[in-house]
């Protein structure tokens, strides 16, 4: 069983539901990310998504753009985030980590060197926004040849036909984007969410978590009512982004434990 199933499991053995921060990798900094990191598992974080720097970040808002561009301009690229990776495992065997992003890198890298570096740096979990199922096979088989999960995203718009076609091929969890836009946007609509994830339980078996417009501790806690796992992207990114070095892993820490308590509550 992998370690993403495992946490899901142990959520769902104790009636909670999964916390999943997104950071991007190096912003600030490389360093500060693995802290960033730690943090977030200290704080009540599940799962972390990482956020692989890419410059044209077609489904993210204008706080994560400006998220990847500072780590690129730091000079962060795809091996460095696998670094990162390897160094948190030095310490954290057991939180499962997902890395988010697109497919210029991972090609750039080359699909089957990727796979076993990510698999050998301690990678659970791989999400590429623009590796759909139709033209994501070659990825899909190389990381389920190294045991990583292959996430996908899902959308309002997605039809049950397509729903089908991800439950094949998807691992770890399903990740549902609650609204027409890009992350951070702030029309959450909880009853179109209420509306659209039985239809998604209805053929994907794995579980489900909800993300993009997610900002407070309230809101996450009434998708959690509806889904397996809540993801906070923007809004952690948001706090990094307006922090000192002095306090980030201070507000950070806040921030997730405010919403870590809301989710149990």
């Amino acid at each position: 069983m992998s370690r993403i199933a495992e946490k899901f499991e142990f959520l769902s053995s104790s009636g909670r539901k999964a916390l999943i921060p997104f950071v991007t990798a190096g912003d600030p900094n490389l360093d500060m990310t693995l802290d960033i990191m730690h943090t977030l598992v200290s704080a009540g974080s599940d799962i972390i998504e990482l956020g692989v720097p890419f410059s044209d970040p077609m489904a993210d808002g204008p706080t994560i753009q400006r998220s990847s561009e500072r780590a690129l301009a730091r000079g962060t690229g795809l091996n460095d985030v696998l670094n990162v990776v390897s160094k948190f495992r030095n310490s954290d065997q057991s939180t499962p980590i997902v890395l988010m992003g697109y497919a210029n890198p991972i090609e750039a890298m080359g699909v089957q060197i990727f796979a076993e570096k990510a698999q050998k740096a301690g990678v659970d979990g791989v999400l590429v926004v623009d590796y759909p199922p139709e033209e994501g096979d070659e990825l899909l088989s190389a990381l389920q040849e190294k045991s990583i999960d292959a996430i996908y995203l899902l959308a309002p718009t997605t039809t049950d036909q397509r729903i089908q076609a991800v439950s094949k091929c998807a691992g770890g969890y399903v990740y549902y984007v609650s609204l027409k836009g890009v992350t951070g946007a702030a029309h959450l609509d909880l009853s179109a969410i209420a509306e659209k994830i039985p239809s998604i339980k209805k053929h994907v078996k794995i579980p489900v978590g909800v993300g993009f417009g997610i900002r407070d501790g309230e809101t996450a806690r009434a998708v959690a009512d509806l889904s397996d796992a809540v993801v906070i992207g923007s809004r952690l990114v948001e706090e990094i982004e307006k922090s000192d070095k002095d306090n980030v892993l201070k507000n950070v820490s806040t921030l997730i434990e405010s919403i870590r308590v809301k989710l149990d509550s």
